[in-house]
């Protein structure tokens, strides 16, 4: 997506296939497998229901934990949580991690009568040595901050220097780059421990998080259905137990997606907060990187270790005085008092799919109400939404921007690739749809958008302008009303059974088309247990906001609590 000042030009050289692809191999081998009893010995205890974000202990002191303690905490507590624990000794990072992976072992693949997660790309073969490593600076009493010790998932289209970066394709399987995306060396240098990298849809080309490489992620809260996408592997993943947190990335909702979900927080930041460095791109225009947590707490510290200038993404220029010194500070239990919320009524659905979400968001703003707020209902905004629906870029832009990433200085991959069209020292999207080595349904869509790079650009002209129009009549709305931010349903309805199409997505573009930045938390759960999201959306740069209204509904209703098919491992 954008240049790297700092890379050296080596090129076409072949990817050797190390011990990390073993995962890959395994996952493969499970996608063809029926589903299997549970592994023995595996013993699962019904989760006791614990508030993400509560610094509890369990009851337990000093540094006593067993397994099942570990277990129990890994589950049903956030990254905040977890950092308490860390501080008082109760618990290690080395602990964590293995308690984190042996979660991993337990759900990912087929047990006792489900299919398993398939959250998990691969895994990091380092992550219990970066712990120790950690837990040893801890020791000598150098903490760097909040995410120390803390076991993090990323979103495999985000650059690591010490693994592939698949996009979730056969294709890009051995793809090495020079240096990690920026946003994961801030957290690396933050002390945060990358457990695995995660499945997505591919080429983050979807919703439903299917991919050549990866297979189907399933939602853990029903197995039979998706998680969301395109950064499904990270939302099933967290929900799942396998990390206290990740990172997604979002073109159109697919941060959001997957929290509303899988019942957690999500944020897609104002384009310019975060550096998009070394996130494989679908759109420059519309594509952002942001956090997926159990909690809003969680998503303000993991900003605090992102966010800011990056000189290799010249969006973030934007950012500029615009940070406060730590998002944490905007965490204010009585933030909805007095705050005016519009109840953006284009994006409630009807139909009889969409009643339970309806309902369920339609609550989530009496709740802000209780809470203090003045609620507006808006009328129908026709102007508005036909701008959105008219300035979507990313068909436009998918070929240069993938094409300019592919072919950053200091990337590694196997010549053949490269030579399948020309030029044939780089890859280009035009080698990765000749190899085949795509999921069908992403395969057709690249190859769609072959050509759009050097193509007739008035279309897309067209689309730019539509979109600056969006964000004109957007900034209007919120002013003409006296608005802190808009509400409406995430998705407009609940996650769909694998193999059919996830539908009435529209509410994505209206944060994704103009910049603006958007907080999904969880708003409750469906008559037969689908978690939602309510979605709320503010001016730029007015995350700060858009945090403490969530952490004052988060905290006022509790909705989270971790799904019954993956409980804690005794």
């Amino acid at each position: 997506m954008i240049g790297r000042a700092e890379r050296s030009f080596v090129l076409c050289v072949e990817a050797p296939i190390g011990v990390e692809e073993a995962d890959v191999a395994r996952r493969r081998r499970n996608l063809r497998a029926p589903a299997a009893a549970l592994a023995a010995g595996i013993v699962v205890l019904t989760p006791p229901m614990v508030a993400a974000g509560a610094a509890t202990d369990n009851g337990l002191g000093g540094d006593r934990a067993t397994p099942a303690d570990v277990g129990r905490w890994v589950v049903n507590l956030d990254a905040t949580g977890l950092r308490g624990l860390l501080a008082s000794g109760r618990v290690t990072s080395v602990k964590l991690v293995r308690a984190y992976q042996a979660r991993i072992d337990a759900y990912e693949e087929a047990y006792a009568d489900q299919p398993g997660v398939n959250a998990v790309i691969r895994r990091d073969p380092t992550a219990i040595a970066d712990a120790a490593r950690l837990d040893a600076e801890r020791r000598r009493g150098h903490v760097r901050g909040p995410l120390h010790g803390i076991p993090l998932l990323i979103k495999d289209n985000y650059d690591t220097e010490d693994l592939p970066t698949s996009s979730g394709s056969l294709a890009l399987r051995h793809w090495r780059t020079a240096d990690d995306a920026e946003q994961v060396a801030r957290l690396r240098a933050a002390g945060a421990i990358i457990v695995a990298k995660t499945n997505l849809h591919e080429f983050a080309a979807g919703v439903e998080t299917i991919s050549s490489l990866g297979g189907q992620t399933r939602n853990p809260y029903d197995q039979t259905r998706n998680p969301g996408g395109s950064s499904g592997g990270t939302g099933a993943g967290v929900a799942s137990g396998f990390g206290a947190a990740g990172l997604g990335s979002d073109t159109c909702g697919s941060i959001r997606s997957p929290a509303a979900h899988n019942s957690l927080v999500g944020l897609r930041p104002s384009l310019g907060l975060s550096s998009r460095d070394g996130i494989a791109p679908l759109s420059a225009t519309q594509d952002v990187g942001g956090p997926i947590a159990k909690s809003v707490g969680d998503i303000a510290l993991i900003l605090d270790a992102t966010a800011g200038y990056d000189p290799d993404d010249p969006s973030t220029k934007a950012s500029i005085g615009r940070i406060p010194r730590t998002y944490t500070a905007a965490l204010n239990g009585t933030a909805l008092a007095n705050a005016r919320i519009g109840v953006f009524t284009d994006y409630f659905g009807t139909t009889k799919p969409a009643q339970a979400t309806t309902a369920l968001v339609r609550t989530a703003t009496a709740d802000m109400a209780a809470r203090g707020a003045t609620i507006v209902e808006l009328p129908a905004q026709p102007e508005l939404m036909s701008a959105v629906d008219g300035s979507s870029v990313f068909a436009d832009e998918t070929e240069r921007d993938l094409n300019r990433y592919l072919a950053a200085p200091g990337s590694r991959f196997p010549r053949a690739l490269a030579r399948l069209e020309p030029p044939t020292d780089i890859v280009t999207l035009a080698d990765i749809v000749t190899s085949g080595q795509v999921t069908p349904t992403v395969l057709m869509r690249l190859k769609e958008r072959l050509g759009t790079s050097t193509g007739p650009q008035e279309a897309y002209h067209q689309r730019l302008a539509r979109r600056r129009q969006a964000q004109r009549l957007l900034h209007l709305l919120l002013k003409r009303y006296d608005l802190d931010a808009l509400a409406y349903p995430a998705v407009s309805q609940p996650a769909a059974l694998i193999g059919q199409p996830q539908v009435n997505l529209k509410s994505c573009a209206l944060a994704a088309n103009t910049g603006f930045p958007a907080l999904t938390v969880p708003a409750g759960f469906t008559p037969e247990g689908m978690p939602v999201g309510v979605e709320l959306l503010g001016r730029p740069f007015s995350e700060p906001k858009l945090l403490g209204l969530g952490f004052a509904y988060e905290q006022a209703t509790h909705h989270r609590r971790p799904p019954v098919s993956t409980p804690p491992l005794k």
